[in-house]
């Protein structure tokens, strides 16, 4: 099949708006070349002016996740300049607006914040009351002890590990963090797609993901969660198998 996919430049004023070049699909065209360059135009997306990369079709998902299991604190490794943080927080903060939960917070862990910092400030000069960013290493044995002193006693959190997307990395933070996750929520390893040949984009991308996700879930820890596919809902997702319930 000959594709007619196409992704326009950044003319037509998509300059002037700050939006990420267009991505257009015939409805005979090839799904592997749709992927790649929906995959591209993450890259350059962003959120309230901050660099984001992550789908519109993920961030849906989440949505849905926030609502159903209202956790009041999202846990997130890998902060990178904070626009996945603040689009966390504002979510939170509209779940609080409609009375489902209380005292919303994030914690976004990075080893190194300052560019983060600089670009909250620049959007949200009072983040800090509502986003914390915590400078640490997701595979610090000291981490609980940090995440103890910011996270609110009444914390019913939702886990998205978003860091380096190798296997060391990824099962650490499965590791640390998935006992925060209570009976019912949600620890969400994104860009499983970095394990998956069809749809790696770039050569350089990192391996490990999709391994470590089920390395972990054969331990002891592990066996409480299960993996609901049935959460990439939109028929194209960067996370797949990442979506982890805790069931017991």
């Amino acid at each position: 099949m000959t594709a007619r996919v196409t992704a326009t430049g950044l003319g037509g004023g998509h300059e002037l708006l700050g939006l990420p070049p267009s991505v257009t699909i015939e409805l005979d065209g090839d799904l592997q070349v749709y992927w790649r360059l929906r995959a591209r135009q993450a890259l350059v997306d962003s959120y309230a002016g901050i660099h984001m990369m992550k789908f519109p079709e993920d961030l849906r998902t989440y949505e849905h996740l926030l609502w159903l299991d209202r956790p009041n604190v999202v846990v997130e490794v890998g902060t990178h300049l904070g626009g996945s943080a603040l689009w966390f927080r504002d979510r939170l903060s509209a779940l609080a607006s409609y009375g489902r939960i209380e005292s919303p917070v994030v914690v976004s862990i990075d080893v190194d914040q300052t560019r983060a910092r600089e670009a909250l400030v620049g959007v949200d000069p009072d983040y800090e009351r509502t986003i914390v960013l915590l400078e640490a290493d997701v595979r610090d044995p000291e981490l609980h002890s940090l995440l103890a002193e910011v996270l609110p006693k009444s914390a019913r959190c939702l886990v998205v590990e978003d860091s380096a997307h190798d296997y060391e990395t990824t099962f650490a933070s499965l590791a640390a963090l998935s006992g925060l996750v209570p009976s019912g929520g949600f620890f969400v390893v994104e860009d499983g797609c970095v394990d998956v040949e069809a749809m790696r984009v770039d050569p350089n991308w990192p391996r490990g993901v999709l391994p470590a996700v089920a390395d972990w879930l054969r331990t002891e820890a592990g066996e409480a969660f299960e993996v609901r596919r049935d959460l990439e809902l939109y028929g194209i997702s960067s996370h797949p198998m990442g979506f982890l319930r805790r069931v017991r």
